[in-house]
């Protein structure tokens, strides 16, 4: 699936996720376009040395794009997105943002964004941390502190990555 298109002259950017395609022709195309314009200007040896330059870039950086491309990720620079769930009773939801705003501020992980998923019978709070990495133990200990407070039917957090 296609989560973007953009249009640059004649090319064609599509992106999906954190990939990229087509930057590579659409600026290939641009130059292709300034080469022209240099040899109808009369200026040869613009042109010449344009199209040596792109030629250059497009097959010489090659083998260190295809070495980037083979790095393995690193796992502690992924971005990774922080959630903490609790579950409560739609008379509570109010007292459990609390709660869960008081405990994840005292460890020194404000949420971004506390949204609350209501059904009938239960109100699901998912809280968004701010930060990109964040204890597994020190969330664990937040989830057993909010699971003690009689409001909180369950509580759990959950690591997920932008990608």
């Amino acid at each position: 699936m296609v989560s973007g298109v953009g249009f640059l002259g004649a090319g064609v950017i599509m992106k999906q996720g954190n990939n990229v395609w087509g930057l590579n022709t659409a600026a290939t195309l641009w130059c292709s376009a300034a080469v022209g314009a240099c040899a109808g200007a009369d200026l040869a040896v613009e042109a010449v040395a344009l199209t040596c330059f792109v030629l250059a870039g497009n097959t010489l950086l090659r083998p260190l794009v295809n070495a980037i491309n083979r790095a393995p990720i690193d796992e502690a620079g992924t971005e990774a997105i922080y959630e903490v769930h609790v579950r409560t009773n739609p008379e509570h939801r109010d007292d459990a943002r609390d709660l869960l705003r008081d405990q994840l501020e005292a460890a020194n992980y404000p949420p971004k964004d506390v949204e609350a998923d209501e059904e009938k019978d239960e109100v699901e709070l998912v809280a968004t941390l701010l930060g990109t990495t964040a204890d597994p133990d020190e969330l664990d200990a937040i989830v057993t502190r909010l699971k003690a407070n009689p409001i909180v039917e369950s509580a759990s957090w959950s690591l997920r990555t932008t990608e």
